[in-house]
């Protein structure tokens, strides 16, 4: 008997395909074949994890200072910059390129009088001293002034030291030695220490008059 090939299509559609768990499935529900649509619990967990282990922002109380140094026309400037720059580095380093400094600027930050970090910015090279690096566990300025240094966070019973380029003001009279040995005064607090190294530089005046801004 001749079948068609009309009729032959039709019994085909008819047959179905009959693959099991194949008739199950509804439209985009992916349920029957024992797959999950777009499960990405995996990287979601360890996006938490990244983001619950990263410090707090400190808080306008324990903000001691945020100010940026330049020179200008030969003389010693400084201004106070907005409190919200002592919790960013990359936005304190962005703030610091708007700066009319003749040779760049940079950045003291000063927190809770536990520690401070500095940032010299001169045009495309960024220098950052760092006063602690235990404070890299609790804060987000050290956070990011120990990862802009490609430094390991410490762990909680190693010592307290300063790291960063020590060598940030060599060109402006103050070496890499000096720089190491104060920030070695163990007799001195860090709010002392980075007055300290303000004074050789030369900005103890304007330093001090925003200071005052911040009642220190």
């Amino acid at each position: 008997m001749d079948v068609r090939e009309d009729d032959f299509d039709a019994e085909l559609a008819d047959v179905g395909d009959d693959r099991p768990g194949v008739d199950e499935v509804d439209g985009d529900d992916f349920s029957a074949l024992g797959l999950d649509e777009g499960d990405d619990s995996d990287s979601d967990d360890d996006y938490d994890d990244e983001d619950a282990d990263y410090p707090d922002d400190a808080v306008e109380d324990e903000i001691d200072l945020v100010a940026a140094l330049y020179r200008e026309d030969g003389e010693a400037a400084a201004v106070a910059l907005d409190k919200e720059f002592a919790n960013d580095l990359d936005g304190l380093i962005d703030e610091l390129r708007r700066v009319p400094g003749e040779v760049g600027a940079v950045g003291v930050v000063s927190i809770d009088g536990d520690f401070f970090v500095i940032v010299r910015v001169r045009g495309r090279k960024v220098e950052v001293l760092l006063s602690d690096i235990a404070a890299a566990q609790d804060w987000p300025i050290a956070r990011d002034a120990a990862d802009f240094l490609g430094l390991e966070l410490p762990d909680d019973d190693d010592d307290s030291e300063p790291v960063g380029d020590f060598d940030l003001f060599a060109d402006a009279g103050l070496s890499e030695l000096e720089v190491e040995a104060i920030t070695a005064d163990e007799d001195a607090d860090p709010l002392e220490i980075l007055e300290a190294i303000v004074e050789k530089l030369g900005y103890s005046d304007v330093y001090d008059k925003v200071a005052a801004q911040f009642d220190l």
